[in-house]
């Protein structure tokens, strides 16, 4: 069995997330979706969610496509995978400036042993969370 993570905010759900998360879906058995607590986003992304997390965890696990979800309270990916031993971590092919160093910092774990491949998916063109709050801030 395949298992696949990867986390986000998922703040004013969109196709864009859809899209990522069937991708994922489809490249392994179990996909399991980290949930950005409203906390860690306000200390790594600056923004506080629109939509509360307890909600956002709530809309994720209707997808079909997600198996489990659970909260991300860090950016530790090591720490995630010390409890579910993914194969794969999915990123986004334009990921936060951020993430190289969280990349690095779970890298460098695994030393002595095969880390999970990471897989970086297609952004959808257009379509953004920050596209939509900025039009929902703008009216």
């Amino acid at each position: 069995m395949i298992i696949g993570y990867t986390s986000g905010v998922f703040d004013l759900f969109h196709q864009g997330h859809v899209n990522f998360l069937k991708t994922a879906r489809s490249m392994c058995d179990k996909l399991i979706i980290g949930v950005t607590t409203d906390e860690l986003s306000m200390d790594f992304k600056k923004k506080k969610p629109i939509v509360p997390s307890e909600e956002r965890k709530s809309i994720v696990a209707a997808i079909r496509y997600v198996d489990l979800v659970i909260p991300q309270e860090t950016m530790d990916k090591y720490g995630i995978w010390e409890q579910y031993k993914f194969d794969i971590l999915f990123a986004s092919q334009s990921p936060t400036l951020q993430w190289k160093s969280v990349e690095g910092e779970f890298l460098s774990h695994f030393k002595d042993c095969q880390p999970p491949r990471i897989i970086y998916l297609p952004y959808t063109p257009g379509i953004s969370s920050s596209i939509r709050r900025s039009i929902v801030e703008n009216l």
